[in-house]
């Protein structure tokens, strides 16, 4: 199972929210280059980055960061937030992103995530981030009466390259995994399924490990690691 740190940039720095609040968040570090380098040189083999303000703005936001991160380390990253158009997705995976995440574009626009994944093979993957079960959009400000599993169901069809679930409710509560939430959607698809929310000690990573045959190939790693609940190399060592 692979762990994704994630590095969430908010004007320049590198931020946690809560429950997806842009007023909640707090700064962990000022220069996101230099969390990335730490976090590559504890022996994590991807890194998971999102342009907090591009997703309210629908564009990207915090390039300049996310190419200092770039040029920094050498394990691939995937990005996600305010990518909302097929020139965007070719400009990043030609900056070296090597993995795209769209989110509210997979609910507004599902003809960019079928044109994206039939361009881009196996570089296009789709954030289904949900409160009560149902999708939300736009940073997290609007939620829609689609399901997670509908969407989920329409971007497998469209050949999104995993699935990232997001449990908004745990999401930086430090509230441990929706792990059943997580596996269920993961056992009704063929899709690969990355977790993401709530991981807040080695048990829920170890938790999830477990789950790795219904499709649970990965974990997203956020506040737990900034605050020191989990340590990165242990969580690499349970994660395999």
């Amino acid at each position: 199972m692979i762990l994704y740190p994630a590095i969430d940039l908010k004007e320049g720095r590198c931020v946690r929210l809560l429950r997806g609040e842009m007023s909640a968040a707090t700064v962990f570090n000022e220069d996101p280059a230099a969390q990335a380098t730490s976090f590559v040189d504890a022996g994590c083999r991807w890194l998971h980055l999102v342009d907090l303000d591009g997703a309210f703005a629908g564009k990207p936001m915090n390039a300049a960061s996310v190419e200092a991160i770039l040029k920094a380390v050498r394990v691939p990253a995937q990005l996600g937030g305010g990518i909302r158009d097929l020139a965007t997705i070719e400009a990043w995976l030609g900056k070296g992103i090597a993995r795209i995440i769209l989110g509210t574009a997979a609910l507004t626009n599902p003809g960019l995530v079928t044109e994206g994944c039939r361009k881009f093979p196996g570089k296009v993957a789709v954030g289904i981030d949900a409160r009560g079960g149902k999708v939300a959009v736009e940073g997290w400000a609007k939620t829609s009466e689609m399901t997670a599993l509908d969407l989920a169901r329409r971007v497998e069809d469209a050949g999104a390259a995993a699935i990232i679930f997001t449990d908004i409710e745990r999401d930086g509560a430090l509230a441990g995994v929706n792990v059943g939430a997580t596996a269920a959607l993961a056992r009704a698809l063929e899709t690969p399924v990355i977790a993401s929310g709530g991981v807040a000690a080695l048990d829920d990573i170890a938790a999830l490990k477990a789950h790795e045959s219904d499709g649970i190939v990965g974990a997203i790693l956020g506040r737990a690691l900034y605050d020191g609940r989990v340590d990165l190399k242990a969580a690499l060592a349970m994660a395999g």
